[in-house]
């Protein structure tokens, strides 16, 4: 999908790391890639030829990292979630994302630019969606005390 036919794309606020995380968060993800940088010019308020803007899709997703300065940074009131079809995407995520920046709890974790992501095993939506209260309390019980979700651990505690 391109950014003409994504009515509605995410801007993440950088300080002056907008090109070196969309070349990270690409490395990432599937059917990812840089589109276009855009560069202050003499106008400014930026140096002229570094990076303002840089586009860039995530497994079919379009997002725009601007180089803004410090006044703004990222904090959990925004994430973003990578709903996965198994542990071993969990794994790779989680592992990945989490480089250099830190892990929180309940499949949380924020990157080496503060950007927080959820790392969610499909299987866990479906766990908590049977209906059944006591299931449902008892794999949120076991996802309230992981870091991260193990899809095991949450179908055994399913299971009672």
């Amino acid at each position: 999908m391109s950014a003409i036919e994504q009515k509605i794309r995410t801007n993440l606020w950088f300080d002056t790391e907008a090109e070196q995380a969309a070349e990270f968060y690409c490395g990432i993800f599937p059917d990812s890639r840089v589109v276009t940088k855009q560069h202050y010019t003499e106008v400014g308020p930026g140096e002229p030829g570094t990076v303002v803007t840089v586009e860039f899709e995530l497994a079919g997703q379009s997002f725009v990292g601007i180089n803004g300065g410090p006044m703004f940074t990222f904090n959990e009131a925004i994430s973003l979630e990578i709903v996965c079809a198994d542990q071993q995407e969990v794994d790779h995520y989680w592992t990945r994302l989490g480089e250099g920046g830190s892990y929180v709890q309940c499949g949380w974790l924020k990157d080496r630019y503060g950007l927080s992501w959820q790392v969610v095993p499909q299987r866990l939506n479906e766990l908590l969606a049977t209906g059944d209260e006591a299931t449902t309390n008892q794999v949120m019980k076991a996802m309230l005390d992981m870091v991260k979700l193990d899809v095991a651990e949450l179908e055994a505690a399913a299971r009672g």
